[in-house]
């Protein structure tokens, strides 16, 4: 193998290509679907369930077992092991049963030669059922008083004195909307039989281990009975994070009753119909504050949409909590938290898992204080951020101990020219009766960690081979995030190695168990570290075995630049490893980490759930057309913080994409049900995505310079979910246009996504109707 040298300052902290970019160009890079079909490859397809709350009676499957090419159906009564998923919940059937939660439960599976036969016979099976009542929205389910789980109190200080003293007030609700995950791969699963009773199962999944723990359970076997490969997976958002698991499980039991390979991949409808969305919440919120705009009192109720199934919704619900503050000081603060069942898609796990919810939420007060006040929004903002050691802890009793809050909030309104683009706003305005246009800078503080303490450790394997070359693999998924990219540069650097020479593998849970979910912004730092870890010990044992030889100390053998290098001598690394091969020197290791200082106690929801914060800021302009309701991005600039970045290119493409994915979930991405409870919603052609032309024309982002003052792995900072809430900032500018066409300084009532159908009901002042 020849090795090329690197620069000197290592493979971290350059803009290096993803490691699969070349193979997606070229079309190289195998998903699922891609892989060559074994012989005998059966195909299943989801029978749905027509109703939104039904009690099963029967199917009539004459007509679809008439087809040529049907091998059968998979019902409930096929399910060798349990027939609820095992979630902590216990509320989920792997299959409908008797009775049916929502419009597009899958009830069963056709099963066929091919995937067309198999989904035409899926659709010629007769349901018949029973309609029952449903409720279809968090509103309603909280009037009935049905729930996934109780509800959670968050209170510090005297809320309602507070109020009662405060010398304005004010009150408002809001609705924000469900989204669709809308990942490029959809959902798909290729479960094959092996020897012995044993599985191999290619999944599109975040979390192979859950997949491996709900088939296992389908199946009545021990985990150490199936195998879960994911290479990589065109997507996921956290959409891939629980429900992978079903189709797995789906696909496997069609497998074990045919006793032949069957692979399950859903078309786009039914993958909406199917799988759940981010909560849809419903706000109630009324606020205290003096005449500078400082919050006195805050009581938010939140009422999530977590639809038929507990699913994630507690931690996404408690996540919710956490970030209700986003960047500011609450002396005296009530949070009541619903966690309201109905009878839709089980919400699930979305980027941001409930933190863009909550921040939605107090943004929104903020921008409210700013017009009744007749403030610049900014200013309100300022006067309420974390700040000196009076006002640095958080409602859940964390502290703030690297707040940069202030100056990067300062240093993107230098940038951006704030003050300068908002008096040339006023102008245009005065100026122009038909396009208004709006301004907004919000900032973003997002807390890194799973919440639930224990998913907060990693594993990771580093085999060195004696040509030099390493392979490595870890627990964590590669989902187009550069996940492996920066894996690969950590382990790079940690040997004195150029990243060619790092290989990642395939995600195994034959290789690395009990990984947690890639969720949570924590990917790189919990894997990322593992592998280091991994790393340092092959490198340890090899400065040791130099050392010997050189007479030394090992702390005094340095690994750069592909060379191996004591106060004797300069070698070459493929030279170390054939050498300690040769004298029986371990040349491959393991590598754990758990995150450290972490504790919380979910009863009281009170603690330090997260290692550090992820800061940011946006500014961003928008157009509103006043006749017909149409909206644009003018320009966006950001400022955000992910520590010493590992990769630079990366990080910016991911603040890129989840900012547009933020700005999709509050502008254009509406999912409808109608009162049958049936999703209309269900394809690009009713569901709109951001897409390259709804970019801004000016679009520039810039990292902040200063690495993560908490010791994790090359000083960076997660950087997959907190961009996200950079697109509040779009939200703020849209709600700052309507109120500059109203002219009024009353509040502006909007319900997310701002559609041109709900702007011109803000435009012309009236309450748009609650969900």
């Amino acid at each position: 193998m020849n090795i090329p040298i690197p620069p000197a300052s290592g493979a971290c902290g350059q803009s290096l290509p993803h490691e699969s970019a070349r193979a997606h160009v070229t079309g190289q890079a195998r998903f699922i679907d891609d892989l060559p079909e074994l012989a005998g490859t059966l195909h299943a397809a989801p029978i749905l369930s027509p109703l939104a709350h039904g009690r099963l009676l029967g199917l009539d499957s004459a007509a679809a077992l008439a087809l040529p090419g049907v091998v059968g159906l998979v019902l409930a009564a096929d399910i060798p092991g349990a027939r609820l998923l095992p979630t902590s919940a216990r509320d989920e059937p792997v299959l409908a049963q008797d009775e049916l939660l929502y419009a597009g439960q899958v009830i069963g599976l056709a099963v066929a030669t091919d995937r067309e036969t198999a989904r035409r016979a899926a659709r010629l099976v007769q349901i018949q059922a029973e309609p029952l009542p449903a409720l279809l929205s968090a509103r309603a389910a909280h009037a009935a008083g049905h729930y996934v789980a109780p509800p959670v109190h968050l209170v510090r200080g005297d809320v309602a004195a507070a109020l009662a003293r405060a010398p304005h007030r004010l009150a408002g609700q809001f609705e924000s909307g469900a989204q669709e995950h809308f990942y490029l791969e959809g959902q798909v699963a290729y479960a094959q039989p092996q020897e012995q009773g044993q599985w191999l199962v290619h999944s599109s999944s975040q979390h192979p281990g859950e997949v491996q723990h709900c088939i296992a359970s389908a199946l009545g076997l021990g985990n150490h009975e199936v195998q879960v490969v994911c290479r990589r997976l065109g997507g996921g958002f956290g959409g891939k994070e629980t429900q992978a698991s079903q189709i797995a499980v789906w696909a496997t039991l069609a497998a074990h009753k045919f006793g032949r390979p069957v692979k399950l991949r859903l078309d786009r409808k039914d993958d909406f119909l199917i799988t759940g969305k981010r909560h849809a919440f419903s706000f109630d919120w009324q606020a205290g504050f003096d005449d500078q705009g400082r919050l006195l009192a805050l009581e938010l109720t939140e009422l999530a949409d977590c639809g038929f199934s507990a699913d994630l919704s507690v931690p996404v619900c408690d996540r919710a909590v956490f970030h209700s503050d986003n960047a500011y000081f609450l002396e005296h603060v009530a949070i009541h938290s619903w966690r309201c069942r109905t009878h839709k898609q089980s919400s699930t796990a979305f980027r941001g898992f409930g933190g863009p919810q909550g921040m939605l939420a107090i943004e929104t007060v903020m921008g409210e204080i700013a017009r009744r006040l007749g403030l610049d929004p900014l200013e309100v903002r300022r006067v309420n951020l974390y700040g000196t050691q009076e006002r640095n802890v958080t409602p859940y009793g964390m502290v703030l101990e690297d707040n940069i809050l202030a100056p990067l909030i300062d240093r993107l309104a230098h940038r951006a020219r704030y003050l300068e683009r908002r008096a040339a706003i006023a102008q245009w305005n005065a100026a122009n009766p038909v396009i208004k246009r709006g301004l907004a800078l919000t900032p973003v503080k997002f807390g890194i960690s799973f919440t639930a303490t224990s998913l907060n450790q990693a594993g990771a394997l580093v085999h060195v081979y004696t040509d030099g070359s390493v392979l490595l693999n870890h627990g964590g998924t590669e989902m187009g995030q550069g996940l492996h990219t920066k894996v690969a540069q950590i382990v790079a650097q940690a040997l004195g190695l150029p990243l060619p020479c790092v290989r990642v593998s395939a995600s195994d849970t034959a290789r690395v168990p009990n990984a947690s979910a890639t969720a949570a912004s924590s990917g790189t730092d919990l894997n990322g570290r593992a592998a280091q870890l991994a790393a340092f010990q092959i490198r340890e044992r090899l400065a040791r075995f130099v050392a010997e030889q050189d007479g030394c100390a090992a702390s005094e053998v340095r690994f750069e630049q592909a060379q191996v290098v004591s106060p004797q001598a300069r070698r070459n690394w493929q030279e170390v490893v054939a050498k300690a091969y040769s004298a029986r020197i371990q040349l491959w290791s393991d590598g754990y980490y758990r995150t450290p200082k972490i504790h919380y106690d979910p009863r009281t929801l009170s603690g330090r759930p997260f290692y550090y914060f992820a800061y940011g800021a946006a500014c961003s302009e928008v157009a509103l057309d006043t006749l017909t309701g149409e909206s644009r991005v003018l320009a966006v600039d950001i400022l955000h913080d992910v520590g010493r970045s590992i990769n630079p290119a990366l990080d910016i493409g991911q603040i890129e994409g989840g900012f547009v994915q933020g700005m999709g979930w509050l502008t254009s991405e509406e999912l409808v049900w109608d009162a049958q409870g049936r999703l209309l919603t269900h394809g690009p052609s009713s569901y709109k995505i951001p897409s390259a032309g709804d970019l801004p024309a000016e679009f520039r982002i810039e990292l902040w310079p200063e690495a993560n003052r908490e010791d994790n792995v090359f000083g960076s900072k997660a950087v997959g979910e907190p961009p996200f809430m950079l697109a509040i900032s779009v939200w703020e500018a849209l709600r700052d246009a309507v109120a500059q066409a109203r002219g009024d300084g009353q509040p502006v009532r909007l319900d997310a996504p701002a559609t041109p159908e709900r702007l011109l009901r803000a435009i012309g002042g009236l309450d748009a109707p609650a969900g």
